[in-house]
Formats: C-alpha cells, structure tokens, sequence
C-alpha cells in the first residue's frame, strides 16, 4: 500500500510541491502560543509510553473516543495508558475526515519513522515501536523539541506564577530553545466565577499588594507584569466568549470587584463593565512594556454540568460559542487607539462566522509602527483543521494582507504537536499554489517563495521582537 504521509501530501499541484519543498519544508518554528509545562521542559520529561504521550491531557482525543461510546475509564480514567492507546487505536480507521486522523499519522512518521496506519491490527507495532523511542534518549520532552526545529516557544502562565522553570530554562546553556512566558490573568477578568475571591488572594499574595478595591488589582496586575517582563515575556493572552466592550463604566467596574471580594456575583452590567475597565488598562501595559496582546474571542465553556462536576474544566465539554459584534469588538480596539495605547494585537475566532469580521476590523486600526499590527490569528481550536486553515488563508487574503500574516501555533499540551506546523504549511502552499496553477498569481517562485517564508517563520519573529 502506497505511504499515506507521502513526500508530496496535500501538495496537489507543482506549485505547491515547489513553494512547499523549496521554501517552507525547513523553515524553523517559533511556537509562540501553545500549553506545554515549563516544569516538564526544564526536568526533561520521559514519557512511560506512546499512550501517555498521546492521550494525557488531549481532549481533542478524548471527545472523538467519547463519540465512539468508549467507557470514561479509558478516557480519563483509571485504565492504563496501554489499554487506552488500544482503545484510541480501535476507533482511528473511523476519524477519516478529523484532523485527528491527519496529525496522529503525521506524528507517527515524523517523530517514529512508522509509515502503517493506525488500527486494532497495528496497534501492538506501532506501541512498541513508538516506545522504543520515547523510553531513550531521543524521547524526552527536550530531543522532541530539538527534532522538531523548533527555535523558541511561549508557554500560557498564570501572573501569579512564580516563573520558576523559565528562569532555569533561561540560565541553562545546554538547551538551545528560547522558552519565553505568556502573561494569561484570565482568572484576574473573570470576575463571575465563584473563586474569583480566593484567586485574588493569591494575586495579591505573588504581588505584595491586599486587594481591596480595582485600584488594588490594577497595581497587582502591573506589578506581575514587570515580573514577568523581566523573565523574557513579550505576550499575553486572553480568552472570552461573547464580551461587550461597548459598556464602560467605573463605577460599576468597582461595584463587581466589591461584589467579587465578597463571594457574591456581580450583575452581567457590573462584569461586562469590570473587563472593559481592565482591558482599557491592560491595553496600557501592554503597549509600555512592548507586550503583544492575543484576544481568543467565541469559546463557551463547561457545557456538560455532569462532566464538569466529576472532572472539572479542560476536559473536552467546551464549544463554539456566539459570534462577538462588531461593535464590542470595535469599542474595545477604538479606546486603545484614540489613547494612543492599543498594543500588536492578534485576534482569534472559535466561530468561523466571524471570520472577515475580524479581518476587517483589524484593518481599521492598523498604522505605521509595526507591519501588520493588528492581525487575525490562525484558525484556532475546531478551526485548525483543512477546511477551517484555507478559509482563514483565503478571507485573510481577500480582506487583508496575507504576506504579513504571523502564521502557525500549536495551542496544544502535547510535545508530540509539531507536525501541526507542517500540516499548515502544506495548506498554505497548497493555497497559493493553486493560485499560481490557475492563473490568479504569477509562477514567480523567489518572490512569492519569501512570502511563504515569512509566514512560517519571519513574520512573528520579527513582530514579537525576538529579531532585535
């Protein structure tokens, strides 16, 4: 049977076998969003076997082997890693059509040379042979990292964090891949949440600071973001579903932080008021200490309470929430702007449909300090697949300018996650590519091939400054 990972997969025309093989194959990666545990990195994690490595943690395998009626014993469960790698074996013949089906086999040949596909007669091959990998030298977290060309990664930290793992990673010369923080105070806005006030107890306690009121969690805020400054961080990253910029108001900002202290939950008015007010601020900061801010904006979390309540978060129960309007979007960016504060900003959608939205709202706010300043970030989440990565190429290049596009992340928890920058890459060739095929472009490989380049790996190096 004819290899499935082939030399030319998803490449359909010379064009794309050209762009893909001449200019993006070897590009380094700069995976500048993604989950990985620093800890994990500095203590050289070994892996016990191709099933830890795979299933711990992913809930991107976790949902499809659900929808297989595979038993939560061997999803999150107790069972071991070997009977859960064989269940997720069992059902792989059936993903055809899941991006699971592409990156699982693509990480099957990059990383352990196996070229079969995964099923329950392969499934006893494939775990030794993975294993024999994983279990030496050359399957620990830090070779997986190396192998894969990868040149600096940012990890997602809590500002309370005391960076410890970063500071060593940054001391330790014999690792030569740049592991930078990201500043994530996702739990300092989400000020509805039950643990909000215990949350703002640990802040208060990392920062030297007793939060009281807004002024206080401003001051918190600030002051982990020097600390975090200070241990290489160029990005922060935050997460909503539906947000209203468009309500700003003061007062009832300190209303929620009131409310929230207390345990008690503030009014939909007085939080959308609360996230607008720390944005604004946080814009600030952003901008003086050259931060680049990320917005990941349409996720609705926890749907399956019972889940939820016996699991907790991250497990799978998250969705593809309402579309943001335009107008909340446009207030919170216009604030910035107008202040002369508005940071690089990368925006992401988990709702496809706000696609050009997004990439015609960036327009309006773009200037002359950075090329492609406010971007529209890769197809995130249920949107990293093939279908989802060329809608994001073709809109970004119908409605903005695809050449300073800032290209592929990871956003995974796995060290296995890297052939999802090769995946891009073929689509992206595979797009422009077809362009040149048909006519829409011109067959100018040098100029064209710079810009598939730049995508891969210029751009963000340059735009998170890590070029200087």
């Amino acid at each position: 049977m004819k290899s499935f990972i082939s030399e030319d997969f998803l490449l359909t025309t010379e064009a794309a076998r050209r762009l893909y093989h001449d200019y993006a194959e070897n590009m380094p990666i700069f995976d500048y969003h993604c989950h990985l545990n620093p800890a994990e990195i500095y203590e050289n994690k070994q892996f016990s076997d191709i099933g830890e490595a795979w299933l711990a943690g992913d809930h991107y395998k976790w949902r499809v082997m659900r929808a297989n009626a595979i038993p939560e014993e061997f999803v999150t469960g107790s069972a071991d890693y070997h009977e859960k790698f064989n269940r997720f074996a069992d059902i792989m013949p059936g993903l055809i059509g899941n991006p699971i089906y592409h990156w699982s086999h693509l990480e099957l040949k990059r990383f352990f040379g196996i070229d079969e596909l995964l099923s329950s007669s392969t499934a006893d091959m494939v775990w030794e042979k993975a294993n024999s990998k994983l279990q030496g030298p050359e399957g620990a977290a830090r070779a997986l990292i190396t192998e894969s060309n990868v040149r600096a990664l940012c990890t997602t930290d809590d500002p309370a964090d005391d960076l410890k793992y970063h500071k060593l990673l940054a001391e330790d010369t014999q690792f030569a891949t740049k592991v930078l923080p990201t500043y994530r105070p996702e739990k300092a806005l989400n000020i509805t949440d039950p643990g909000f006030s215990s949350y703002m107890e640990k802040l208060g306690e990392a920062a030297g600071v007793k939060i009281r009121t807004i002024n206080d969690v401003r001051s918190a805020l600030a002051n982990r973001m020097e600390y975090f400054a200070a241990a290489g961080c160029r990005l922060s990253d935050h997460s909503f579903g539906s947000p209203d910029f468009t309500i700003w108001d003061e007062k009832a900002a300190e209303e929620a932080v009131r409310k929230g202290l207390a345990g008690e939950i503030p009014t939909e008015y007085e939080a959308a008021a609360y996230q607008s007010v720390m944005m604004d601020y946080l814009g600030e900061l952003y901008t003086d200490n050259g931060f680049t801010m990320q917005l990941h904006i349409g996720a609705i979390r926890n749907l399956n309470t019972l889940r939820y309540r016996a699991l907790g978060a991250d497990v799978g129960c998250d969705s593809i929430g309402d579309v943001i309007s335009a107008a909340s979007l446009a207030a919170l960016l216009d604030r910035m702007a107008v202040k002369g504060k508005l940071p690089r900003t990368i925006l992401y959608t988990l709702n496809a449909a706000d696609n050009d939205k997004l990439i015609a709202a960036a327009g309006c706010f773009q200037d002359d300090t950075t090329a492609g300043k406010i971007q529209f970030g890769s197809a995130w989440w249920f949107n990293d697949h093939y279908d989802g990565m060329t809608a994001q190429l073709k809109s970004l290049a119908n409605i903005g300018v695809l050449s300073r596009f800032v290209g592929m992340l990871t956003d995974s928890r796995s060290f296995l996650s890297y052939p999802r920058h090769e995946y891009f890459r073929r689509i992206l060739c595979e797009v422009v590519g077809g362009w040149i095929d048909r006519g829409m472009a011109p067959a100018d490989y040098e100029s064209i091939g710079r810009i598939i380049q730049d995508i891969c790996f210029n751009n963000v190096w340059k735009y998170i400054g890590l070029d200087k």
